[in-house]
């Protein structure tokens, strides 16, 4: 009891508690402080108009100020109250909002030629032009013709080969509802429309020079491919905006990864796996 008569130690705790309940006090005075900006206003009025095609009244103008103080208040109480806190839709939002944060720091400078053409040489295939070809065939349906429809396949074949490149086509094979002829379709429309074995088998065969039987989703075809323009990779003159596209998502994503692997360095990490919960290492590999 002696000790806590101590004036100085009296002084000392009498201290403290006027540190700590004023210290308080003005940390709420700082949270019961709103400032509406001029600019945030400006803001207001300028939402306001391009929604409505003409400037708010000074009626609106109040009842909009009055309502972002209106938020402010309730979106600080709801910090007070911690209502934030392990809500799924506020935590995803503040995730978007940092990563785009750090997207936009990656994207703020424009990329030069030579990184651009050094990555369309390292990434050959999102940019390569497709090959493509014009044909003409003849369908010869399996659900019509049942197990005589590779013989008369080839029979058609043989009528077609001696009459050549001209041949009329127009009494020979079954209906089926496509084209008789395409003009110079990319690979992967013809990959679309009778299967990629097909697309496959164009950009093989002889050309000028009826072919086949030839398998699609459909039938077996006969088919003479006219003209064929092969892939390549373009200039980067040609493809230069798809490019640079390209180039900016992956720099974003690079930065956001660095990013986050910057930040994660500070936290001591710890995962704490329940019990028969592995993940399917099966259901992974799909």
């Amino acid at each position: 009891m002696r000790f806590w008569r101590e004036p100085l130690l009296q002084f000392f705790v009498l201290g403290a508690g006027l540190f700590v309940l004023f210290g308080r006090a003005g940390e709420r005075a700082a949270r019961d402080e709103i400032v509406v900006t001029a600019g945030q206003i400006e803001s207001l009025a300028e939402s306001w108009r391009r929604t409505w095609q003409r400037p708010p009244t000074r009626e609106e103008l109040e009842g909009l100020i009055e309502d972002r103080i209106a938020e402010e208040v309730l979106y600080r109480e709801a910090l007070a109250l911690g209502l934030d806190r392990d809500d799924t839709i506020v935590r995803r939002r503040l995730r978007q909002k940092i990563e785009f944060l750090s997207e936009d720091l990656a994207g703020a400078a424009d990329p030069t030629d030579a990184e651009l053409e050094a990555y369309l040489r390292e990434h050959p295939d999102r940019f390569r032009v497709e090959p493509r070809v014009s044909f003409r065939h003849v369908y010869v349906s399996a659900d019509k013709r049942g197990d005589a429809v590779r013989r008369d396949a080839e029979r058609i074949l043989a009528e077609l080969e001696q009459k050549g490149a001209s041949a009329d086509t127009s009494a020979l094979g079954d209906p089926i509802g496509l084209e008789p002829e395409f003009e110079s379709l990319p690979r992967s429309e013809v990959a679309k429309l009778f299967g990629a074995e097909f697309a496959d088998s164009l950009l093989a065969v002889e050309l000028v020079r009826w072919a086949g039987p030839v398998e699609s989703g459909y039938g077996l075809h006969l088919v003479l491919v006219r003209e064929r323009v092969d892939g390549r990779l373009p200039e980067l003159a040609e493809v230069r905006e798809a490019v640079e596209r390209e180039w900016q998502e992956d720099r974003r994503a690079q930065a956001k990864a660095d990013f986050v692997k910057r930040l994660r360095e500070r936290y001591a990490v710890s995962v704490e796996r329940p019990e028969g919960v592995r993940g399917d290492a099966k259901a992974a590999a799909r």
